[in-house]
Formats: structure tokens, C-alpha cells, sequence
């Protein structure tokens, strides 16, 4: 990079003070002619401003007919028809299966959590007055018909023994039922098929769960 020493003849100029700028640190030693010219130069940077010529960018000095190569220009464009090989943008119908295969991807998924997350299932909590003929009525006898009544979706609770006035007593039973499987109107159809034993059944309390 030392090759060329004195850049204009023997009179400092605007061409050294280019070349200058653009070294970053002294030569070494044993390159005695540049590291002369070097502190020669150096002794000017008071009046570098006022030396002659005129300063340009530090590749167009040099032999004529050798190109710049410190300008950091850009290679030359290809041609136009090189463009013609490239899909800037893609296939629309590449885009459209991508966009079909995502979404068929994340409605399986959905499907797949869907299938694993437990069905919330309506329940209600339903209180039951059953009313024997009389006071003779076998209460014990028609509670066990009462509970031999089985079916999905029925679950039998606690009971007791509420008087109702003149000695007859009637039979409170509670019961769970899920909603879609079993009704009032089917449990009242079921315990009044038993009419040895029951006159009649209403419904004390009914209770979403």
C-alpha cells in the first residue's frame, strides 16, 4: 500500500492531503520514503486547507485508465430479462393451499380439545310430595315402591315422614335428575302407577344444580 510515495511530484497538494486522510496510523519504519513523506505531509495539516488543488475522492487518484474501486459502487444491474426467472410475490394457488392446510391444521386441533373437555351436563335437584290414601296406608312399603322406580339419569336421595294433618303423614323424598333424561312429568307417571299406596305426588321444590 506504500508503493506510491510522493502522490504530486514534489509539491505537497490537495491529492496529499487525501491520501494522508485516509491512513489511519503512521507507516512503519521500514518503510523510510513513506513514512518521509508521511511527517512531511503531517507538517502541512496547519495550511492543508490552502495547499493546491483540488481535493476528490481518494480513488480517482492514480494511473489513468485504472478503474475506482474505492467507491463502493454497486455492481451493475443484471438484465431485464433475468428478472423474468423471479417469483417475487409466489403462485396464488401455492398460497391458497398453504392458507387450506393451516386451516385445516387448527380446526383439527379445536376438535381435538373440544372432544377432550368433559360435557357440562344439566342436573336439577328436585324435592317430591307423595300423598298416601289414608292413615292406614303401609308409608313404609310405599316409599319402598317409590325408590324401586330405577332409570338413567335418577338418582334417589334422603327422605322422611311429614304429617299432613288427621294422622296421615306423606312422603318427602328428594331425588337428582339430569335434565335431558328425566322430567317431572315421567317420575309422576311412575309413582302414581303405584295406586295401592299413592293418591297423589307434587313437586315441593325444583332447583337447577
Amino acid at each position: 500500500p506504500w508503493r506510491c510515495v510522493d502522490v504530486c511530484r514534489f509539491v505537497p497538494s490537495q491529492a496529499d492531503v487525501a491520501v494522508f486522510d485516509a491512513i489511519s496510523a503512521p507507516p512503519p519504519a521500514d518503510l523510510c520514503h513513506a513514512l518521509r513523506w508521511y511527517n512531511h505531509i503531517k507538517s502541512y495539516q496547519s495550511q492543508k486547507n490552502s495547499l493546491p488543488g483540488v481535493k476528490k475522492p481518494l480513488g480517482q487518484y492514480g494511473p489513468a485508465g485504472v478503474a475506482d474501486t474505492t467507491s463502493g459502487s454497486a455492481p451493475a444491474a443484471k438484465d431485464d430479462d433475468d428478472d423474468d426467472d423471479i417469483d417475487l410475490f409466489g403462485s396464488d394457488d401455492e398460497e391458497d393451499a398453504e392458507a387450506a392446510r393451516l386451516k385445516e391444521e387448527r380446526l383439527a386441533e379445536y376438535a381435538a380439545k373440544k372432544a377432550k373437555k368433559p360435557t357440562l351436563i344439566a342436573k336439577s335437584s328436585i324435592l317430591l310430595d307423595v300423598k298416601p290414601w289414608d292413615d292406614e296406608t303401609d308409608m313404609a312399603k310405599l316409599e319402598e315402591c317409590v325408590r324401586s322406580i330405577q332409570m338413567d339419569g335418577l338418582v334417589w336421595g334422603q327422605s322422611k315422614l311429614v304429617p299432613v294433618g288427621y294422622g296421615i303423614k306423606k312422603l318427602q323424598i328428594g331425588c337428582v335428575v339430569e335434565d335431558d333424561k328425566v322430567g317431572t312429568d315421567i317420575l309422576e307417571e311412575h309413582i302414581t302407577a303405584f295406586e295401592d299406596f299413592v293418591q297423589s305426588m307434587d313437586v315441593a321444590a325444583f332447583n337447577k344444580i
